[in-house]
C-alpha cells in the first residue's frame, strides 16, 4: 500500500511539476507576442520621412515663399516624385540638382540653400533610421530568445510527463545488493525515460567504514537490476564512504564510441581557429562537434572554442541538440561586434537505439561510413550568430556496428581535389581501408595536405560506434 502511494505520489509530483513548467512557457510565448508591433517590413526611409524633411527644409530657406508648391504636391498620395526623391538619395547618399523637379530649378531662387537643407534632414533621418533598426533587431533577438526559452521548458516539461518511477519495483532488491556489501541505501530513486533509459540516485554510505568506488557500486546496481550494465557519470562523486552521500547512476546503452582526431593549423599560424568537441557526459549520449571560427589564428580559435563550450554546457545539461544551437546562435548575436560568426557541426548519437541526430549551423558536410558505402549530409551556409531568425537543419539516421561518422571542417573540403569536393572526399572514404578512428582521421587529412600546405585551418574528426 505505502508503495503504491508512493509512486502515485510521484506521479502527481511530475504532472504538477509538468504543468507548472508548461504554464511558464506558454507566458514565455506570450511575452514574445507582446513585443511584436505593426512595424513597416522595409526598414528604409518613408514617405512620411521625405515629407518631414521638405518641411523642415522649406522652414529654414522657403521664409513663406509658395511659388513652387514642391512640398504640397508631395504630400498626395500618387506623387511621384517623393518616391524618386527617396530612391536618389539611398542610392546616391545625396540629392542632387538633376534630381529635384524642372519647375523647382527655374523659379527657386535659393535652390542651393534648400537643397542643402534637404541633404541634411534627409541624412539625419537615416541616422536616426539606423539607430531605429538595431533597436528592432535587439528587440527581435531578444522576442527569439524568449521562443527559445519557451521550447526548452516545454521540452522538459514532457521529459518529466514521461519518466516514470520504478522504484517501488527494484528498491528493494537495490537495498539488499548494498546491504550485502557492507553499504546501507537510506534513500534512492530509480526513474525510467523514454526508449527505456533508465537512471537512479542513491544516497547511500558505507558501514564498515571502508571505502567503495562510484564503478563498483554501479556493478552492484546493474547485478540487483537484473543483470543490466551501470555506470557512474564522471560528473557525480567517484567514492562511496562513511559519508553520507547521494550519487547518480545511469544505465549502459547498447553502443559504445570513440574519436579520433587529426588537424593542422593554417600555415604560418600558431593556433587552429577550427575546435572541437567529444562529450560522454550526458547519460546514454555521446556529442560530437566540430566548429570553424572565421579567419584564423588566435580570435577564431577563441570563437570556435567558445561556440562549443556553449554547445557542450547546454547538450550536457539535457537541453535538445536544436534548442542548444539556437541558444547558441542568440548569445552570439546578443554579444553583437564584440564577436566573429563561427560555424557549428554538431552530432548526437544515442547509445540506447545508435541513432545520429546531426544539426548545422553554416558548417561542411558530414560523412556517414556504413555498409552501403558514404553518405553525404548537408545543410545551410549560414554561421551562428548572423542572423536571429536562423534555424539549425536537423539531419537523422541510424547507425550500426562498425560505421563511421566523419567531420570536417572547410579547410579539409577546400583541399579536396576536383571542383566537387565533396563528391572527391566522398570517393576517396569509400576507398579507404577501414581501420582505427585516429588512423582514418590522419589518412583524411594527409588526403586533403597532399598538394600543398595549409591556407586554411583544417580539422577532421572522426567517430566510430560498435556494439557492446
Amino acid at each position: 500500500m505505502w508503495r503504491r502511494s508512493r509512486r502515485r505520489d510521484m506521479a502527481n509530483v511530475n504532472v504538477y511539476t509538468a504543468s507548472r513548467l508548461g504554464e511558464m512557457a506558454h507566458s514565455l510565448e506570450i511575452l514574445a507576442r507582446s513585443c511584436q508591433d505593426e512595424v513597416n517590413n522595409e526598414r528604409g526611409l518613408s514617405r512620411e520621412d521625405a515629407l518631414a524633411a521638405m518641411q523642415m527644409s522649406a522652414a529654414m530657406v522657403c521664409e513663406g515663399c509658395n511659388r513652387c508648391n514642391l512640398y504640397s504636391d508631395s504630400e498626395k498620395e500618387d506623387s511621384y516624385y517623393l518616391y524618386y526623391l527617396l530612391r536618389a538619395f539611398e542610392q546616391k547618399g545625396q540629392v542632387e540638382f538633376e534630381d529635384m523637379p524642372r519647375f523647382f530649378m527655374e523659379i527657386c531662387r535659393r535652390r542651393e540653400d534648400y537643397v542643402a537643407q534637404l541633404n541634411r534632414h534627409l541624412g539625419r533621418a537615416t541616422m536616426n533610421l539606423e539607430w531605429k533598426n538595431r533597436f528592432l533587431e535587439s528587440r527581435d533577438t531578444v522576442m527569439v530568445q524568449f521562443r527559445e526559452l519557451a521550447m526548452i521548458l516545454e521540452e522538459f516539461a514532457h521529459q518529466m510527463e514521461q519518466a516514470s518511477d520504478i522504484t517501488g519495483s527494484r528498491g528493494e532488491a537495490v537495498k539488499r545488493m548494498f546491504r550485502q556489501h557492507h553499504m546501507l541505501v537510506e534513500n534512492l530513486l530509480i526513474l525510467e525515460h523514454e526508449e527505456r533509459k533508465r537512471e537512479a540516485y542513491l544516497t547511500v554510505r558505507t558501514t564498515n567504514g571502508r571505502c567503495v568506488t562510484a564503478r563498483e557500486a554501479a556493478e552492484l546496481l546493474g547485478q540487483a537490476m537484473g543483470n543490466k550494465s551501470w555506470y557512474a557519470p564522471k560528473d557525480t562523486r567517484a567514492l562511496v564512504t562513511r559519508q553520507t552521500a547521494t550519487i547518480h547512476f545511469a544505465e549502459t546503452g547498447r553502443y559504445r564510441m570513440m574519436y579520433g582526431l587529426a588537424r593542422v593549423p593554417r600555415e604560418g599560424e600558431r593556433f587552429s581557429g577550427d575546435n572541437f568537441m567529444y562529450s560522454e557526459e550526458a547519460p546514454g549520449q555521446v556529442i560530437m562537434s566540430v566548429s570553424d571560427g572565421m579567419g584564423s589564428g588566435e580570435q577564431a580559435s577563441s570563437e570556435s572554442r567558445r561556440v562549443v563550450e556553449l554547445a557542450q554546457q547546454l547538450l550536457e545539461t539535457g537541453f535538445s541538440a536544436r534548442s542548444a544551437l539556437k541558444m547558441v546562435n542568440t548569445v552570439l548575436m546578443l554579444t553583437g561586434g564584440e564577436q566573429h560568426p563561427a560555424t557549428i557541426d554538431l552530432c548526437c548519437v544515442d547509445l540506447h537505439t545508435g541513432v545520429l541526430e546531426a544539426m548545422k549551423l553554416g558548417a561542411a558536410a558530414t560523412f556517414v561510413l556504413n555498409g552501403n558505402g558514404v553518405e553525404i549530409l548537408e545543410a545551410g551556409e549560414v554561421p551562428a550568430g548572423i542572423l536571429g531568425t536562423v534555424e539549425p537543419v536537423l539531419l537523422s539516421r541510424k547507425l550500426w556496428d562498425g560505421d563511421r561518422v566523419i567531420l570536417v571542417t572547410d579547410g579539409v573540403l577546400e583541399a579536396c581535389p576536383g571542383e566537387d569536393k565533396e563528391e572527391s572526399l566522398q570517393e576517396y572514404i569509400e576507398g579507404m581501408e577501414v581501420r582505427s578512428v585516429q588512423e582514418m582521421a590522419e589518412e583524411i587529412l594527409n588526403f586533403a595536405c597532399q598538394e600543398e600546405e595549409p591556407r586554411d585551418d583544417m580539422l577532421v574528426m572522426v567517430g566510430g560506434i560498435w556494439r557492446r
